[in-house]
């Protein structure tokens, strides 16, 4: 009668104990091919005392011999006087501890060993009797029902409770839906995920709906109705609204059981929270946003220089003009038209150093992509205006060959001018220590092979090492001393993700290295539809 493994061991050894007349008996278990022991067992002044215990079989706690010999035969082995044994006497264990009736029973299910009961009496010869072993051999059959029965029982305890630590980690859990009749079934992390508890709500569609989002169930409505028609699996994201009035986003899967007859459809399936990961990706992409700008303003830290002398020559010629402007004025009989060129030439300068402000404010902001058409060329100018020290301080040769406005791109300028900016600073780095041969940083441009733009980037340097080339856009990656590792990962991120391009570096011929990318001539959103 009992269930739980535990109790049954307690009570057939027990059983077993008192109507036998043993003084001590082991219950053994096979695992596969191997024999442990699950328990022992003693009589003593208060009735019989059950050890539960999992350990291997040694020669101190049984006649290995005897062990074996049912084993291999499945026969019970009685000994009337084992110390008379003409088989057995010799057996470490009998000459040791001696002991006097000796009974090994085979417990079988269907022609399969379950196990073996071993009984010793140590006081007398002839304890058990034909009446007794009969009695054994009848309680052995039915015990090995029982242990298997239980066996699989506790096994099956253990996998659910497996399943629902498995499911609480993962936060995913299972159901299913007889779309005939209703029923339907919930693990308990179902329950937690739509925020019921277990014995408090009965599993239901209608308990279900109540927790999806108003905005959401029209669309899970028609999938589930198409998949119930169809007879197919559906896949589909949502979002449930919890009693507490939080919002967690689900991934649901549901499989459309095929055995079951055409009248009678059957759904199961598993929803999955999926709330922490978008969370995690929100705060991912907020943090590359805020590494590219911090990358930006550690480059733009890098170009003070540079930019110091761009704002410095528009500022010096306004003062020069404005000079010269009061001089044509202040003469007894004024050049006006002399005049009049020079305040334009300011006007002229102050749009140029404005325009170099812009750029400076536009790559420290904090914002988004912004995909408009615009000229590469054009912003392509604006960034090699502002390197023009940097590659005079090391004497780089800069080679051009952009195709002006004959093919507007899609693009955001200041992400497009982050990648050259940093692109055109890796090539100068990378030819700075550079002695016997010219230091050439080539930019070009050229139609793509999807109607974009192709742009590309080549130094003649040190060059791209083969070993490291498959790692040089991952995050954190870098071979320079003080380097973040994040330049050309946040590059390629912004080539790739924000603009749909393509973005990769090879080795140029006879030196040096080459970094290509593409930017599409239509919207992102058009090249995705």
């Amino acid at each position: 009668g009992e269930i739980l493994l535990s109790r049954l061991i307690e009570t057939l050894m027990t059983i077993a104990l008192q109507h036998a007349g043993a003084e001590r008996g082991l219950l053994i278990l096979v695992h596969g091919e191997e024999p442990r022991i699950e328990a022992t067992a003693r009589t003593g002044r208060d009735g019989v005392e059950v050890t539960l215990r999992q350990s291997t079989v040694t020669a101190g706690e049984l006649p290995e011999t005897i062990l074996h010999t049912a084993l291999r035969t499945r026969q019970s082995v009685i000994l009337e006087d084992a110390q008379q044994s003409p088989l057995f006497a010799a057996d470490p264990y009998m000459r040791q501890w001696r002991p006097r009736a000796v009974l090994c029973l085979p417990l079988v299910k269907q022609a399969e060993l379950i196990g073996l009961l071993y009984l010793e009496n140590n006081l007398a010869p002839g304890t058990f009797t034909a009446e007794r072993t009969v009695v054994l051999e009848l309680l052995a059959s039915q015990a090995a029902i029982s242990l298997e029965n239980a066996r699989l029982y506790e096994e099956l305890r253990r996998s659910e409770a497996f399943l629902a630590e498995g499911q609480r980690l993962s936060q995913t859990s299972s159901w299913g839906w007889k779309s005939s009749t209703g029923e339907t079934t919930w693990s308990p992390e179902h329950f937690r995920i739509l925020g019921y508890v277990p014995g408090e709500t009965r599993p239901s569609l209608e308990a279900f709906w109540q927790r999806v989002h108003p905005e959401d169930q029209p669309a899970l409505q028609a999938a589930v109705e198409v998949a119930k028609r169809e007879r197919r699996d559906f896949d589909m994201e949502f979002r449930i609204i919890r009693p507490d009035g939080s919002i967690r986003h689900i991934h649901a899967v549901g499989h459309a059981v095929s055995s079951v007859p055409e009248d009678a459809i059957e759904f199961v399936g598993t929803i999955r929270d999926l709330t922490e990961g978008k969370r995690a990706e929100e705060a991912l992409r907020n943090a590359q946003v805020e590494l590219a700008r911090v990358s930006r303003l550690t480059t733009m830290g890098e170009l003070a220089a540079s930019i110091a002398h761009e704002i410095n020559q528009p500022l010096g010629a306004i003062v020069t003009n404005a000079t010269a402007s009061l001089r044509w004025l202040e003469r007894d009989e004024p050049d006006l038209a002399k005049a009049r060129a020079a305040i334009s030439r300011i006007a002229d300068d102050g749009m140029r150093a404005a325009e170099v402000i812009r750029g400076i404010r536009a790559l420290a902001r904090k914002i988004g992509p912004e995909l408009v058409k615009l000229d590469v060329e054009d912003a392509i100018q604006e960034v090699l205006a502002l390197t023009r020290n940097e590659r005079q301080r090391h004497g780089i040769e800069l080679c051009t060959d952009l195709r002006p406005g004959d093919r507007p791109v899609f693009a955001d300028r200041v992400q497009l001018q982050q990648v050259m900016l940093n692109l055109i600073l890796n090539g100068i780095e990378a030819m700075s220590g550079i002695t016997d041969r010219p230091r050439l940083l080539t930019i070009s441009s050229a139609p793509a092979e999807d109607g974009g733009l192709l742009v590309a980037i080549e130094d003649t340097g040190t060059g791209l090492d083969p070993k490291i080339a498959e790692h040089i856009f991952d995050p954190f990656f870098t071979t320079k001393p003080d380097g973040m590792g994040m330049g050309l990962s946040i590059c390629r991120s912004i080539i790739i993700e924000a603009h749909g391009g393509r973005f990769w570096a090879q080795p140029r011929r006879p030196h040096g290295t080459a970094f290509r990318f593409t930017v599409p001539a239509k919207p992102l959103e058009a090249l995705s539809a």
